[in-house]
């Protein structure tokens, strides 16, 4: 016998399996000892919108049988390994997803990785977190499973139209991920769970005789009557396929520039650029669930929207990545610049929330850099990355760093100190005499952020958390602090392309995709992106 129920109930029964299994019997009129019973939740989303916080699910009791199967998606993949070869440039989401489907297709990928492995990628992550020093091909941008991998694992996306997402989540659960991702209304894998899932999608994709060519940049494109037959790397090889699907991800600069010297079309698009913001978890917990411990209830998420106006243009300030109950962490990929980004582990137990409060940047901002052409809102995102990292190294700390360490003046390079100030300082226009904890491991340097930040950014956010304070009680505290830059949002750079067959505009057979063409923006989206282009490709030339 099977049962469907959809219900409100409180977390306390909701979210714990006993008390729930005990709830649904007494629904059903059965007695507390009835045996043979299984309970299969279809989707569960936590609603906080009311003083008091409910649970919505949607649940299956069965009696005496088995659950029917929660996925359609089964690991079979058939070997290509003597088929056609496309190249995939990248193994973030979108180029691993491609490659998984072209494998479906029965195209050969041959996918090219700047970066390392997940598990070789750690020790560089390990560099800049101790050492402050950058490798600028593996670190939290580059590398098997692009930035998603060791930066956060949110699965949450509105892209409903461009693909299906259920199948997505279920491919990432038949490598490894918890099947709570099919339930839970914002889904989350874990920065600590998602590398071994990252690696299982590698073995796929090689057991079906397809290649996966780690630290291996690609620095060329080979192109003839506008059709591109092959790329070459940085370690003197030239590889052919039958196309080319370009998943680099939004911080390949050096692909963008590529392209730009070889006159293939590319165009500056609207991203936003701001800092971190981290408060005290328990802060967030108490204004959202209205109670003063969270109980069983997940560590609070916030979402907020702002509309700002700095001389007399509007402008939107919102957050952007939000992880509660995670971590600050470093995503520069060269020396000489600061960049932050946000994580948390599938428990999502660290004391500290943040987020990314951001500022959209348009056109008209990036007008002084126009002599860059397509380059220029990528020149401005540089100049603020480039101007944190000036200011973190003329500051005390890193001043203090080096006597402690008796570094010398060629070693200024390495430095990861993040510009903070604490967020009623930064509405006051006061540095910060001192500083909070924080979860932001290679430390913080005591900065005023409306000096590093243009006028266009540091007046909007001063605005927008004015606001934002009027929506969560506390939020405008000295508890919590700014820590910047918060700039790798999306890629500045969109490389355009043919909205049916996905090629680019002008080159045969290269398919720009993902988050560094501008086509996506978070793991499921990207994921969806790297079918789509695989999809084509096969269509087209996989005959």
């Amino acid at each position: 016998m099977r049962q469907l129920f959809t219900l409100t109930l409180e977390p306390e029964v909701a979210l714990n399996d006993e008390a729930l299994r005990q709830f649904l019997l007494q629904q059903a009129h059965l007695p507390d000892t009835t045996e043979e019973v299984s309970i299969q939740k279809l989707r569960q989303s936590i609603d906080a919108r009311n003083r008091q916080v409910k649970v919505n699910l949607e649940v299956e009791l069965y009696i005496g049988e088995k659950p029917a199967p929660v996925m359609e998606f089964h690991k079979n993949y058939q070997d290509v390994s003597k088929n056609k070869q496309a190249i995939v440039v990248g193994a973030g989401p979108a180029g691993l997803f491609a490659a998984l489907r072209l494998i479906e297709l029965g195209v050969k990928p041959i996918v090219l990785e700047r970066g390392k492995d997940v598990q070789a990628r750690r020790r560089d992550l390990s560099a800049i977190n101790k050492d402050h020093i950058v490798n600028p091909d593996s670190n939290y941008c580059f590398g098997e499973g692009g930035a998603g991998t060791y930066s956060d694992g949110k699965l949450y996306t509105r892209s409903k139209k461009r693909g299906d997402i259920r199948r997505i989540l279920e491919i990432l659960v038949a490598h490894g991920a918890t099947s709570q991702i099919l339930v839970d209304a914002h889904p989350h894998i874990g920065t600590n769970k998602l590398p071994n899932v990252v690696a299982d999608l590698r073995e796929s994709i090689l057991k079906a005789g397809g290649e996966i060519h780690f630290n291996t940049k690609v620095t060329d494109l080979t192109i003839a009557n506008n059709k591109i037959t092959g790329v070459s790397t940085a370690n003197g090889k030239h590889i052919d396929g039958i196309a080319v699907i370009l998943a680099t991800g939004h911080s390949a600069r050096d692909i963008f520039e590529l392209l730009f010297r070889k006159n293939i079309l590319i165009e500056a698009k609207p991203f936003a650029m701001g800092v971190r913001i981290e408060h005290p978890q328990s802060l967030i917990d108490q204004h959202q669930y209205h109670r003063l411990e969270r109980g069983i209830l997940p560590a609070a998420a916030y979402s907020l929207v702002a509309q700002t106006y700095y001389k007399n243009i509007q402008r939107g300030v919102f957050s952007f990545c939000m992880c509660p109950g995670g971590f600050i962490v470093p995503a520069a990929t060269d020396e000489g610049e600061l960049v932050v980004n946000g994580m948390s582990p599938n428990r999502r137990d660290s004391k500290y929330a943040n987020s990314g409060i951001v500022v959209a940047i348009n056109e008209a901002d990036w007008q002084k850099n126009k002599k860059s052409g397509a380059l220029a809102g990528l020149e401005l995102q540089k100049e603020v990355e480039q101007r944190a990292f000036q200011y973190a190294v003329k500051s005390r700390q890193f001043a203090q760093i080096n006597q402690e360490k008796n570094l010398k003046g060629d070693t200024i390079t390495h430095c990861q100190l993040a510009p903070a100030q604490r967020l009623v300082d930064f509405l006051n226009e006061k540095i910060s005499a001192s500083l909070n904890d924080t979860s932001y491991q290679p430390g913080l340097a005591s900065s005023d952020m409306a000096e590093i930040l243009p006028d266009i950014i540091a007046r909007p956010l001063q605005d927008g958390f004015k606001q934002f304070g009027k929506m969560i009680k506390g939020y405008v505290t000295n508890e919590a602090q700014l820590i910047g830059i918060e700039s790798r949002t999306s890629s500045p750079v969109r490389i355009p392309r043919d909205k049916e067959t996905l090629e680019h505009l002008q080159i045969k057979g290269l398919f720009p995709c993902g988050e560094g063409a501008g086509f996506a923006g978070g793991i499921v989206s990207a994921a969806m992106d790297g079918e789509r282009c695989a999809e084509q490709l096969a269509k087209l030339y996989g005959a």
